[in-house]
């Protein structure tokens, strides 16, 4: 995903008719609109509310929003989580509102924003609803001021 999330030659709409569970990986992969956000890193407090911060992994690629080593994101970010169909339920409960993944899993429609709708990668970015200018590289930000950098959603 370090260039472009490929979305060529997939069935139109696919998500509305295939359950998660069937999606092929380019499938699952093109449901991912690429707006960084998951990339962020996130605080929780012990009531298990999560807040969005600006201070961002260290390889998301700030300008486009999408990581720079996705195929060997664990070598450098062994934290890194990998979202399936099987672990999705376990992890909505800090994916943005917006993320495609939840919004097919909430069986709601994606935004016309969304490159699967718009046909165009950019329109994330051209939406405002991407992390795009925003973002701090989490090595020049100590994890005891994370708090100092939270955001709210939407964006």
């Amino acid at each position: 995903m370090s260039a472009e999330i490929p979305r060529d030659g997939l069935t139109p709409r696919f998500w509305e008719t295939k359950p998660m569970s069937k999606l092929n990986k380019q499938e699952w992969e093109a449901l991912c609109d690429g707006c960084g956000k998951c990339c962020l890193n996130k605080l929780e407090d012990e009531d298990g509310t999560v807040a969005m911060t600006r201070v961002a992994c260290r390889l998301l690629d700030g300008e486009n929003c999408l990581c720079s080593n996705y195929p060997n994101r664990h070598k450098f970010v062994p934290e890194c989580i990998v979202l399936t169909p099987k672990t999705i339920v376990e992890n909505l409960y800090w994916l943005p509102m917006t993320c495609g993944y939840r919004l097919v899993h909430e069986r709601r429609p994606l935004y016309d924003w969304h490159p699967l709708i718009s046909g165009d990668p950019a329109s994330v970015h051209e939406a405002g609803v991407s992390v795009r200018g925003m973002t701090i590289p989490e090595f020049q930000v100590d994890e005891d001021d994370w708090e100092d950098y939270i955001i709210e959603e939407p964006l």
